[in-house]
């Protein structure tokens, strides 16, 4: 509905708030880059066998973007929903998208209930190391780790 709302009908910086706009676009280009790198990083360390989608992981992965965000997908749902909100700044568009936000988390907290079924102590010990969504505190932490170790 965001995306009908923001594309189709025009809801384009309704409030004419300028920097959200444009830190709205930026917002955007970062929900691409958490969107698409896990597909290519699950396929080529998630041991996904032959002709399976790249969901289909039979391997922990904590490499590469998993390094910075456990959920890199649904962290690209969450910053598309406040990009689009952002870009609007249109009110049905900005209450829709606090509902998919809070969603998405909802469905992010079950993830990881289900992660550690699969994965079991590994992830719990992931967990600990990377954080859901927040790719700000997951670069701190990947930065202070890489300078601890070398």
């Amino acid at each position: 509905m965001q995306i009908v709302l923001v594309i189709l009908m025009g809801k384009v910086n309704e409030a004419g708030i300028v920097w959200l706009f444009y830190l709205g676009w930026f917002i955007w280009v970062l929900s691409i880059i958490f969107g698409w790198l896990p597909i290519y990083t699950l396929k080529k360390k998630g041991e996904v066998k032959q002709g399976q989608s790249y969901v289909h992981t039979t391997k922990l992965v904590t490499s590469g973007i998993y390094s910075i965000v456990r959920h890199p997908q649904y962290t690209a749902g969450i910053l598309l929903s406040l990009a689009l909100l952002l870009i609007s700044q249109d009110l049905w568009v900005v209450l829709i998208g606090i509902k998919i936000m809070v969603l998405l988390y909802i469905d992010i907290y079950l993830t990881d209930k289900w992660e550690i079924k699969k994965f079991g102590q590994a992830y719990e010990k992931y967990m600990q190391e990377v954080p859901r969504v927040n790719f700000i505190l997951g670069i701190v932490r990947l930065i202070k780790k890489r300078r601890w170790n070398s």
